[in-house]
């Protein structure tokens, strides 16, 4: 039976009219008005009581001491049932009893006891009060309390099932506002300290926090890795008002590591504990963002609790007598494709990026997304994954694919490349003025001609643009277990957008990740979805594409590495280990704006992949050096 608020408030008024009656009915009836009493609220005024010395207590007094024996447990659903006939020995009686609870996390706890009866200088039976008939273990002023058992927290797994976060020290930096003698100097000090390593902190609210706190509270400010922190040890530590907490948290290698991709693991906010439905309390750490947030019901696992009694120790010091405990359950390894090797050259290669930006690796053979990177200081915002942005000439991959399959040309056949082109009223102009004349396609790819692809766009349709687009993977339904975009092709209504969607401008949208897999399929001569979560593998991974056009694919992987022999990506040609294919883009986004994304996408080996950085110029100015970076990196 429920016992519930409303219940106990009924118990509490049923109970004051003073002290406990008698019964004259056999013992078992007053054992049993009893337990209906104490589980639902019902009237104990007719069941009476003595205490374990013989003396009466008012039945007000009973419930009062029995709602303070439950501790942490009050509220908790509670059930008590007979669990076998009541002995009688002359003046007194024995009557088996079961408890149960329903701890948090529909735990259920159950014990025996025992309600001893009397009829001893009375005229009925009354129930003998005593502590140990809520708990045998339990005395006067004790109480019940709940204690958590926190389950071994799972890692993020890479495919051989080595861990790509760990336990780290960490250590939080806070203040104590009844430490701190001037704040406008105290932020000024910590400021300077955190520059130091490159910290930006915003403390902006510091006065006010400390305004509105405790004297004694801690407002945390930064946790820091302990080797970070280690730097600033000496400039913080003497700083008035400054509080430190030392902790261990489950971390990736370095503080950029695939972070938007992993996710963080910290301490639990109040908003995480009251959206949790009791799977969360002070003082546990939960998943904020990517894999860790999305999995998190998978990585934390179910926590134990133990009951137990509180007592003081000789010593002043309490001690825990344990009465249940429920065992932690750990929590279950999410296993992905994130390789550290290829993710770490990710990384470093965006670290001298200024402007936002985003690389993401796919492996050719099978999909695999090696790694996914955003910089500089991206946080939990996936760019790599979720970008919705023009590809601009990177796309005239995917547009040369189209036009060679359907034989609307061919790789040396002579197109024509003028500084700009009129298209029903509309002019379209090459970058920096460039014009190459009547040349080969294979040029026009390779010097990355705008005008030459607007003058072929009849000849590919907005039929054929989808055509190539849905071949490669723009678009395609896939699942990786974490939100990404697969792109969306402009539907070329008219000849100005589908002279614009061919070199990657118009409504087409799409993420580096998309452009990655793209890449992947030109290089393996098939779609091939993405996959980034291999366990618990999602549901609709997506499938494989037709095998592609072999005789253009032929022609399309020359024409890209001639980008990096002689064309718009020649940084490149120095990499070293095995040829780069590639393509640059530079998109325009905002009509009127100057600013341009840069891109480039390509492959080496079996590794393809895209870098794209927001307002970056052209293609060869930012994506192309960061390009050089991680496969430089990477070729180590």
């Amino acid at each position: 039976m429920r016992r519930t608020t409303a219940g106990l408030a009924a118990l509490l008024l049923l109970t004051t009219g003073g002290l406990a009656g008698c019964s004259t009915e056999p013992p078992g009836d007053t054992v049993d008005a009893f337990l209906k009493g104490w589980t639902t609220g019902g009237d104990l005024n007719a069941v009476g009581f003595v205490t374990a010395a013989g003396g009466k207590i008012a039945a007000a007094d009973v419930s009062t001491q029995i709602r303070e024996l439950y501790g942490d447990l009050t509220g908790r659903p509670l059930a008590v049932s007979t669990a076998g006939d009541t002995k009688e020995n002359g003046d007194n009686a024995t009557t088996p009893i079961t408890v149960k609870w329903t701890l948090p996390g529909n735990v259920e706890w159950s014990y025996p006891s025992t309600v001893r009866s009397t009829k001893a200088n009375t005229d009925g039976w009354q129930v003998v009060w005593e502590p140990a008939l809520v708990q045998p273990d339990l005395a006067a002023g004790e109480k019940l309390r709940l204690r958590r058992v926190a389950a071994e927290r799972a890692a993020v797994v890479d495919g051989a099932d080595k861990p790509l976060v760990s336990p780290q020290k960490v250590v939080t930096i806070g203040v104590s506002p009844e430490k701190i003698k001037d704040v406008a100097k105290l932020q000024t000090d910590l400021a300077k300290a955190f520059a130091k390593v490159e910290v930006d902190v915003d403390m902006g609210d510091l006065k006010d926090r400390v305004s509105k706190a405790d004297p004694g509270a801690f407002l945390d400010l930064v946790t820091l890795r302990r080797a970070v922190y280690d730097k600033i040890r000496a400039d913080v530590r003497p700083l008035a008002g400054t509080v430190f907490r030392e902790e261990t948290r489950q971390l990736a290698p370095t503080r950029e590591f695939a972070r938007a991709v992993l996710g963080t693991v910290d301490a639990a906010t109040e908003e995480d504990i009251g959206n949790s439905e009791g799977a969360l309390a002070i003082g546990d750490v939960t998943g904020h963002g990517g894999l860790q947030q999305k999995y998190e019901a998978t990585l934390r696992g179910t926590p134990g609790l133990s009951v137990v009694i509180a007592r003081e120790a000789a010593d002043g010091a309490t001690e825990d007598t344990k009465l249940f405990t429920s065992e932690p359950v750990a929590g279950k390894a999410i296993k992905v494709t994130i390789d550290t090797a290829v993710q770490t050259a990710a990384d470093a290669a965006l670290t001298a990026e200024k402007q936002p930006s985003s690389l993401v690796a796919v492996r050719v053979s099978d999909g695999a997304v090696l790694a996914a990177a955003n910089g500089p200081d991206a946080g939990g915002v996936n760019t790599a994954f979720t970008g919705q942005v023009p590809p601009g000439s990177t796309y005239k991959m995917i547009s040369a694919y189209g036009l060679l399959a359907r034989d609307a040309v061919t790789a040396d056949t002579v197109v024509d490349c003028p500084k700009t082109v009129n298209v029903d009223g509309r002019e379209f102009k090459n970058s920096h003025d460039q014009a190459l004349g009547k040349v080969a396609f294979h040029v026009d790819f390779a010097k990355s001609c705008n005008t030459a692809f607007a003058n072929l766009a009849p000849k590919l349709t907005a039929a054929g643009l989808q055509e190539a687009s849905t071949a490669l993977g723009i678009g395609a339904p896939w699942d990786l277990g974490l939100e990404s975009n697969a792109g969306q092709v402009s539907d070329g209504g008219t000849s100005t957008e589908l002279a614009s969607a061919v070199f990657g401008q118009g409504s087409t949208v799409v993420s580096p990740l998309a452009m990655a897999v793209a890449t992947a399929s030109v290089a393996k001569g098939q779609y091939q979805p993405p996959k980034l979560v291999l366990e618990p593998a999602p549901a609709n991974p997506g499938t494989a594409g037709a095998q592609l056009d072999q005789e253009a694919l032929t022609a399309l992987r020359a024409m890209m590495r001639e980008v990096v022999t002689g064309g718009t990506g020649t940084a490149l040609k120095s990499v070293p280990g095995k040829p780069v294919f590639g393509k640059t883009g530079t998109a325009e986004f905002q009509t009127g704006s100057e600013d341009t994304h840069s891109w480039f996408i390509g492959y080496q080996d079996d590794v393809a992949f895209a870098v794209m950085v927001q307002k970056g110029g052209a293609g060869a100015e930012a994506a192309v050096p960061i390009a050089k970076r991680f496969l430089t990196g990477l070729n180590k």
